[in-house]
């Protein structure tokens, strides 16, 4: 009955919030905008899952010479140790072979006697680097060989009875870019029906071992993102070859094989690295091939000896983990960190709008400080691409269908989130009532992205609407109520503290403004030319700033610079936006995935609003490439800019259009704009300025 209590509250709250804002999109953007963002949204309702991945699984073939990829200089080596089993050999070369990694390798495969006729036929492969052991010695002898043979920065230590999928050493090594202090990285392992094998592996404090995920969905949100793992199964594993040979390789005492992929990831952490699990590199491993399954017999038997020798070989560090052997969670996984759920209305796309990329670089920053972050988009969509990256930066996503309804989801998972974020406050009104009931220990932070009746009742102003004026009293007293269900209110600027210290005194406030990562100075001013505008088109005010800077000042622009273009950029641009690109002089690009040639080649940004809340993004973004920014008071309001030092501001056609002419043509002006605006951003909207008060709002137990 209390589930049942619970479903029923969140979905008449979503309900009646969803209304409410199909409502206010009617006044702001007119019905066909309004269809339109319907008719994504229900589309991306509909495609919530995850695409299906099917696995290649190219057929066995009887021999015939074939060629494999090859480099003088490569960036990594393959080795792959084999003992016998020839066939499942020639399957694995021929997987690398047909889907070739898009980087420089080599593929070294070190034969540790075999008994059939793997010696005669693969020095037949043309461009295998194909060594013969003297005398057979074992799996970690051979890899041992195969390593002192390699000329790549990364070893990459491969089974034999392995079919490697598309792209998935690209995948693995993009693990140690992403995240630097990797010294070891290991693929999901996969069997050849689909079922997971291993995400990364669990040791116990008695020096027992878990293969984290084993049977279960490979597509499970429990084993789809980067994570820190206590070992990596060395079925497809790699690591710097610098690394390797100062750690001296896999240790002999576990010869002839096992538990030396367990002591390998021990040995990198003890060199002050981490051990992370890459699940978008995938292999399919045919477990056992080679060595069996029977753990008191053959080589396998090893794996029982050999796991009383890494027991007293790391008896210090197994002290740290866990006693209790139980199945691993993602709640007793990450139990030694702090764990925040993060909840916004979307997947946020951080190339595509400025409230994405603030809260991206915020999980970021948590996660610097020693969090695990998890998010969950209102929506429950995977979202290609974007899902992904987050995935990638080792942040947890759940989604559907993993997610079928929010409060079994809260049930579940509730308990284990010290700190939980909730996005906006229509997010915050749908799932506050689930976050007190299911998860009471949590500290509740509502991020008001920008004050939503602040930014209406400006543009009600604007607009002369008295039916937006009333909606955006609607719209206060329903984001009030939020903040005081709520423990703390993120706000983005010194303004919108001072608006709530009015409004809401008993509000406990703190600003948290745009975050950003300092980018280079650019091109110099004379190799530099036209007028840019960045902003999202789902954002009314946007809209309004580049009609009214298109209709109003740029004509008065062009009398003073006959040559300048005006390039507006940004999603999904309505049809009165495109209309823009009739007049002579405006380009309109819509959506530029790649910002940089435009920041760091344009001569100036432009930030014509007339109404709005919070931080503008697009100056912020333009100042932290070295780009100054012609301004509103409005655009500029909270941003700590000083008009003549940092920015140029003018709030009438004539004042806008004479600032963006004095600006084009002064390069001793521009060149002050474009240096004070860096140093803007370095100290007011930087992941190091906002360092302590994410400290203070996310990490401070204090009352």
């Amino acid at each position: 009955m209390p589930m049942l209590l619970d479903d029923t509250r969140f979905l008449l709250t979503r309900a009646t919030s969803t209304l409410r804002r199909m409502l206010a999109s009617l006044r702001t953007r007119g019905l066909s905008q309004t269809l339109e963002r319907v008719h994504q949204r229900l589309g991306s309702q509909l495609a919530r899952r995850a695409p299906a991945q099917p696995l290649w699984l190219p057929a066995s073939q009887p021999f015939a010479p074939f060629a494999v990829p090859t480099s003088d200089a490569p960036q990594a080596s393959i080795v792959i140790p084999v003992y016998g089993q020839l066939q499942m050999t020639l399957d694995c070369l021929r997987a690398l072979a047909a889907q070739p990694p898009q980087l420089s390798i080599e593929i070294i495969v070190v034969d540790d006697g075999s008994p059939d006729d793997t010696a005669q036929v693969l020095p037949q492969v043309e461009g295998l680097h194909y060594h013969l052991r003297a005398r057979n010695g074992g799996f970690i002898a051979a890899c041992n060989d195969g390593a002192a043979l390699a000329r790549g920065e990364f070893i990459i230590f491969l089974n034999n009875d392995t079919l490697p999928q598309p792209g998935w050493l690209e995948a693995l090594l993009a693990t140690f870019t992403t995240h630097p202090d990797t010294g070891l990285a290991g693929a999901k392992l996969v069997y050849p029906d689909g079922r997971l094998q291993e995400a990364g592996g669990v040791v116990f404090a008695d020096g027992s071992a878990w293969n984290y995920g084993r049977f279960d969905s490979p597509d499970d949100p429990r084993y789809t993102y980067v994570r820190e793992a206590d070992y990596l199964s060395g079925a497809a594993v790699a690591i710097p070859r610098a690394l390797f040979n100062r750690i001296g390789g896999f240790d002999t005492r576990f010869a002839p094989a096992y538990y030396e992929d367990t002591d390998l990831a021990f040995a990198v952490r003890a060199a002050g690295l981490k051990t992370r699990y890459q699940p978008a590199s995938v292999v399919v491993h045919r477990e056992g091939a080679t060595a069996g399954t029977d753990e008191k017999t053959g080589v396998k038997a090893y794996q029982v000896r050999n796991a009383v020798v890494f027991a007293e070989k790391w008896r210090t560090a197994l002290a740290g983990q866990f006693a209790e052997r139980e199945a691993p969670s993602p709640a007793s996984l990450h139990a030694k960190q702090r764990q925040i759920l993060v909840i916004d209305t979307l997947t946020p796309k951080a190339d595509r709008d400025s409230g994405s990329l603030r809260l991206v670089n915020l999980m970021q920053l948590l996660q610097a400080e020693g969090a695990h972050v998890c998010f969950v988009a209102a929506d429950a969509a995977f979202v290609p691409e974007y899902t992904p990256a987050l995935l990638s930066l080792g942040i947890e996503v759940w989604h559907a269908p993993f997610i079928k309804r929010f409060p079994q989801f809260f049930k579940a998972h509730g308990k284990r989130f010290d700190v939980v974020m909730l996005s906006r406050h229509y997010v915050g009104d749908q799932f506050v009532p689930l976050v007190r009931r299911h998860a009471p220990q949590a500290r509740v932070i509502f991020d008001t992205v920008d004050l939503h009746y602040l930014r209406e009742r400006r543009g009600a102003e604007t607009s002369g609407d008295a039916l937006m004026r009333k909606q955006s009293h609607a719209t206060q007293a329903l984001e009030l109520a939020v903040m005081r269900a709520s423990d703390t209110t993120l706000v983005v600027s010194p303004v919108e503290r001072e608006e709530l210290a009015r409004e809401a005194p008993d509000v406990k406030v703190e600003i948290l403004s745009n975050l950003h990562q300092l980018g280079g100075a650019g091109a110099a001013f004379e190799a530099r030319r036209d007028l840019l505008f960045v902003g999202g088109f789902h954002h009314p005010p946007n809209v309004d700033a580049v009609q009214w800077f298109a209709d109003e000042v740029f004509a008065r622009v062009r009398a003073q610079l006959p040559d300048v273009q005006f390039h507006i950029v940004g999603i999904d641009p309505p049809p009165q936006v495109q209309r823009l690109a009739t007049q002579p002089g405006i380009i309109v690009h819509g959506h530029v995935p790649d910002l940089l040639p435009l920041l760091e080649g344009s001569r100036i940004a432009l930030a014509p609003l007339r109404y709005g809340a919070g931080v503008k993004g697009k100056i912020n973004q333009a100042m932290a490439h070295g780009l100054p920014v012609v301004a509103t008071t409005m655009a500029v309001e909270g941003m700590h800019l000083r008009d003549g030092v940092d920015v140029l501001v003018g709030d009438t056609p004539e004042a806008f259009a004479d600032a963006v002419a004095r600006l084009y043509g002064d390069g001793a002006l521009w060149q002050a704009l474009a240096t004070h605006g860096l140093a803007n951003v370095q100290q007011h909207f930087s992941l190091d300025a906002a360092r302590a008060t994410v400290r203070r709002v996310f990490f401070d137990d204090a009352p």
